[in-house]
């Protein structure tokens, strides 16, 4: 009986140490040292009212946006996760060949020319916050021409956005920075 006591115990224990004090005591250090990512990397837009964090894609349709990867979940970040398609699938062509025509007719891209890989195929995680700095470059007259801004003031607002690199070697953009700066720009404008 006293081994199962002790076993108890130690059980109580440790239990205590790793599934409570640790994680408190962890978040409690990442509070402390990296407040804004603890927190979740939220973003405020015009306001100061949150609009979303800067980890997780969001949905944007408005020809007024800059629009992120495609997702296989539709943004919702309590399911993540790809479409499981492989490039046997039918369906996968089907998608991504409807995703190139509607991405050809919404950006104005030629018929010979490439649309970049990230405005037609869908991430692993179906939440990718960034895009290429090509793929938001093409999308920049439109959304220049919908906004009623000069085009080359939004290409340069553009690049000055781009951080960073994808594992390819690419510039990146996260979608929902960029939409606020052209939100702030357009507000700048008037």
């Amino acid at each position: 009986m006293r081994e199962f006591v002790r076993a108890v115990l130690i059980f109580l224990v440790f239990s205590i140490m790793t599934g409570l004090a640790y994680p408190l005591g962890i978040t409690g250090l990442a509070r402390l040292f990296f407040a804004q990512k603890a927190a979740g990397s939220l973003v405020a837009g015009a306001g100061g009212r949150v609009v979303g964090s800067e980890l997780i894609g969001q949905k944007f349709v408005s020809p007024r946006y800059f629009h992120s990867r495609p997702s296989a979940n539709d943004y919702d970040a309590t399911g993540s996760g790809g479409t499981n398609f492989g490039p046997a699938s039918a369906k996968y062509f089907k998608d991504v060949a409807e995703r190139v025509k509607k991405a050809r007719a919404e950006d104005a891209i030629a018929p010979d020319a490439a649309v970049p890989a990230d405005l037609v195929l869908a991430s692993a995680s179906g939440l990718d916050p960034h895009i290429t700095l090509d793929a938001a470059l093409v999308q920049a007259p439109r959304v220049a021409a919908a906004r009623g801004l000069p085009p080359e003031t939004l290409k340069s607002l553009v690049e000055s956005t781009a951080e960073g690199l994808y594992t390819g070697g690419q510039p990146r953009v996260n979608v929902l920075l960029l939409n606020l700066a052209v939100d702030r720009l357009e507000v700048g404008k008037r």
